[in-house]
């Protein structure tokens, strides 16, 4: 049988053939992706020719299509449908590959050629795209230790492997911890508060689980878990927050403390104080004193709001003090009573297929012109994924939408979106993207019926989706969502602002049985109630970044110690630890951060897009064009230039200015 990864997919749009994908496919197509791109890329670095943009650039964006093809299929297979195979593969090819970027981007003789161009960009008299990807391949080769003498680069090698290899076993190990910490109850009184769909979801899943019998809550990959919001039965929620919190607890911490050590010592060998100053010099941020400065300025209002709501949960509570586990729920309480406000009367309006194709696909058709047509005929990675063609106002093809929206047991947890093939005008590709979410799959025949947030977390994803499939650039290297880290966030957090806008809402809130709109009033006081927690939410999110932040500001040979005592002090240090508000993500469990360090010392990135996303929802609101209009202008200046230009130049040209932090601030309730 033919390795389907070998040659480009015939399927539309390349969608990879994942009906003739297998396990044994991986690892051939890995190593003869790598061959076939060492042997490019030297060709190029020992060309005999004077580099050009075309002969160098140009050549490398075209290099590794097999192992691009293999790598962004294994990415979006090994964390939405894993398997004890590929776990294993994912353990034995990680640090492989990160000994092979390293053998280009300390390719000596290939730097020099790249530098040589960048040196005389001004005569090349490049486009703007291209004078950009040059930029940007300069700054990734300095970054990575191009400019570094031979024993430097040597042990950038053994860390870069070193830390590759730590990620992917920090990964697999929140992977088995989140499914044995799943809750299992014995009686359906002990699901007391939660909706009759739920308590029969949590019995399938202790069926699919092999738990007949029983009822099982399986975990979500943030601390505060949704059913605390709804479980009558104190000791069952503090049982389920318990689960949660001590997830990693044995399994990470040895690997938590050599990441951390590994990556000081990185940053010192290329220069930097710490891992936060390599990592935020090339993004928008530009500092660690700008990033830390809008953080720390964060705090005080942030735990002051808190305070409030907590004396408002107490006082409903009956109690001296409420409990961690106890503040989603009595939230709810508090929430019933100022605001006539209870999420379960609205869970029956938000019916996940209506969500999709009355609320987001609805939206996108509104906002940018674009119709989504299911493709039954086209395969996903996993029976419960869906393809979707999507096209153009004037019917040309844009790509292909994947969604893959309910838990299962070989998914990890969180939201995600994943790119499988990339926009390239260079390749002539058009993009194939992946939503990834994990909703509770309902019993066969019954609706999946979706709590706020849980629109709010699809509305999200499927804004990176928008990033991808409408990106319009010629090179890979800066196509969609591939963007500053700080910047990647901004898009998404804008499209949630369409889950509540009153003509969106208005399509996709209707009664699953009756098919009634959600009542007015309800949309009202909804909107009302959701300032009440945003002290709770700003808190939660920051205690995570300013401990990411604490992980990563450690100078080289710097010890951190036990991790939960690290964890203590640097939140106490920044004066945001709350017992009552447990941290969204501890260290155990802190994904973003370890497993992989996509978001370390990033993860300020949520709240610093947040700046950009508050002040676009104002210009939507208030700048007196249509829907449509202001689409095409947000499509044509953010979503289709991808990585192409710098960020903040793109958010200018956008919004004619650069932007304020007012408008986070009263969505925040940081203000008074």
């Amino acid at each position: 049988m033919s390795n389907p990864f070998l040659s480009p997919s015939p399927l539309p749009f390349e969608l990879p053939p994942f009906a003739e994908i297998r396990e044994e496919h991986y690892l051939p197509a890995f190593e003869a992706g790598m061959a076939e791109q060492l042997a490019e890329v030297a060709a190029v670095a020992e060309s005999p020719e004077p580099p050009t943009f075309e002969n160098t650039i140009e050549a490398l964006e075209r290099s590794g299509a097999v192992l691009s093809r293999v790598s962004l299929a294994f990415s979006n297979k090994t964390a939405s449908d894993t398997t004890p195979g590929l776990q294993a593969l994912d353990a034995e090819i990680s640090p492989r590959l990160a000994e092979h970027s390293d053998a280009i981007n300390l390719d000596q003789a290939l730097f020099a050629r790249i530098d040589a161009l960048y040196e005389q960009r001004a005569e090349l008299r490049l486009d703007p795209e291209s004078e950009h990807v040059l930029e940007r391949y300069h700054a990734r080769f300095v970054r990575a230790g191009a400019r570094l003498g031979e024993a430097e680069r040597d042990r950038l090698r053994q860390i870069n492997a070193e830390l590759a290899s730590l990620g992917t076993a920090f990964e697999q190990n929140v992977f088995a911890d989140t499914r044995a910490a799943a809750l299992v109850l014995d009686h359906a009184e002990e699901l007391a508060g939660l909706p009759e769909l739920a308590v029969a979801a949590a019995a399938e899943n202790g069926r699919a689980l092999g738990h007949d019998g029983t009822y099982v809550l399986s975990l979500q990959s943030f601390s505060n878990q949704p059913e605390l919001a709804a479980l009558d039965d104190p000791t069952v929620r503090r049982r389920l927050l318990a689960a949660s919190l001590g997830r990693g607890a044995e399994s990470n911490p040895d690997l938590i403390r050599r990441m951390v050590v590994l990556r000081a010592e990185r940053a010192a060998l290329l220069g930097f104080a710490n891992h936060a100053e390599y990592v935020v010099s090339d993004q928008t941020a530009g500092s660690t004193e700008a990033v830390e400065t809008m953080l720390t300025g964060l705090v005080g209002p942030a735990v002051a709001n808190a305070r409030r709501e907590a004396e408002a949960l107490a006082a409903e509570a009956g109690v001296e003090r409420i409990e961690a586990a106890d503040w989603k729920y009595w939230s709810e309480k508090v929430r019933r009573a100022r605001y006539d406000v209870d999420a379960s009367v609205m869970r029956p309006y938000l019916e996940l297929e209506s969500v999709i194709r009355n609320g987001a696909f609805f939206a996108a058709e509104q906002v940018y012109g674009l119709s989504f047509t299911e493709r039954t005929d086209l395969v996903g990675h996993h029976p419960d994924s869906r393809v979707f063609e999507v096209k153009d106002a004037d019917g040309s093809p844009v790509g292909l939408f994947i969604g893959d929206w309910f838990a299962r047991e070989s998914k990890r947890g969180g939201a995600w979106m994943n790119e499988v093939v990339l926009q390239s005008h260079l390749l002539g590709t058009l993009p194939v993207v992946v939503n990834n979410l994990n909703i509770v799959k309902p019993p066969a025949g019954e609706p999946a019926l979706l709590s706020w947030d849980e629109v709010t977390t699809l509305f999200h994803e499927f804004g990176h989706a928008l990033h991808g499939l409408l990106s319009d650039v010629r090179y890979p290297l800066v196509s969609g969502t591939l963007v500053a880290q700080d910047f990647v966030e901004y898009p998404s957090q804008v499209n949630e602002m369409w889950a509540d806008w009153p003509l969106v809402l208005a399509n996709y809130a209707r009664h699953h049985v009756t098919g009634e709109p959600m009542p007015a009033e309800l949309v009202t006081r909804m909107k009302q109630a959701e300032g009440f927690g945003e002290g709770f939410r700003t808190v939660e999110y920051l205690a995570a970044t300013l401990l990411d932040w604490a992980w990563h500001t450690l100078p080289a040979g710097t010890d951190p110690g036990k991790v939960a005592a690290f964890e203590a002090a640097a939140l106490e240090r920044y004066g945001i630890a709350m017992p009552e508000i447990p941290v969204r993500y501890r260290s155990g469990y802190f994904a973003h951060i370890f497993a992989g360090g996509w978001y370390a010392a990033g993860y300020y990135g949520y709240i610093w897009s947040e700046v950009l996303d508050a002040d676009t929802v104002e210009w939507f609101k208030e700048n007196g064009k249509t829907i449509r209009e202001s689409g095409e202008i947000f499509r044509r200046e953010l979503l289709a230039v991808g990585g192409s230009k710098d960020a903040m130049a793109a958010f200018a040209a956008f919004r004619g200015r650069g932007p304020e932090i007012e408008p986070l601030l009263v969505r925040r309730g940081l203000t008074g």
